[in-house]
């Protein structure tokens, strides 16, 4: 394995670790689920640091990097709710806007051509909140705090930019397809 490849080889380890955290999840190992999330973020950040700061960037980690980050979020999304720590509504929200997007993406592709998606801010201010929700739901339920109020506040936030960045994403693209079907 060349140097360069040393970031993908971390989102594939971030893959790896999803199967961990469900697993410790469903067994209702929560400080472990902690340790295992918090490893997967390390290599989250590291994998961004080494390709920016050594320009090793590549297609693959364009793909793999924000694949890793969606398969844990919404694997934990699910598992969380299917543990009774999420309510099945926020659920619905997180995972209907990811298919929504992966949805409006492959038909962009098809009917109008390659579309170069870049995360908006609402859209990493909706991924940085459900990463704090699952966090404050396995402290919750592992150690008490930060306590139920806390991680509904959070869950409420994770509603509102889950529906705004959903709504930026339409917008945004289907302005994208209009303007490209009809050239001024």
């Amino acid at each position: 394995m060349r140097p360069r490849d040393i970031p993908n080889a971390l989102c594939v380890l971030r893959m790896l670790l999803v199967a961990p955290v469900v697993w410790l999840l469903l067994a209702g190992e929560y400080a472990w689920v902690l340790v295992v999330f918090f490893l997967a973020g390390f290599t989250d950040g590291l994998d961004g640091f080494l390709a920016k700061r050594f320009d090793w960037r590549s297609r693959l980690g364009g793909i793999l990097d924000p694949l890793a980050d969606k398969l844990l979020l919404v694997t934990s999304f699910l598992t969380l709710g299917y543990i009774g720590l999420a309510p099945v509504w926020l659920l619905i929200m997180v995972v209907a806007r990811d298919v929504i997007i992966v949805s409006g993406a492959t038909a962009y592709r098809f009917l109008i051509g390659i579309f170069q998606a870049s995360p908006t801010l609402v859209s990493k201010a909706n991924s940085a909140l459900q990463l704090l929700y699952v966090l404050a739901a396995v402290a919750d339920a592992g150690f008490g705090i930060p306590g139920r109020p806390v991680v509904n506040v959070i869950g409420y936030a994770v509603l509102a930019t889950t529906v705004v960045s959903g709504i930026d994403y339409m917008v945004t693209w289907g302005l994208r397809a209009w303007r490209v079907r009809h050239p001024t």
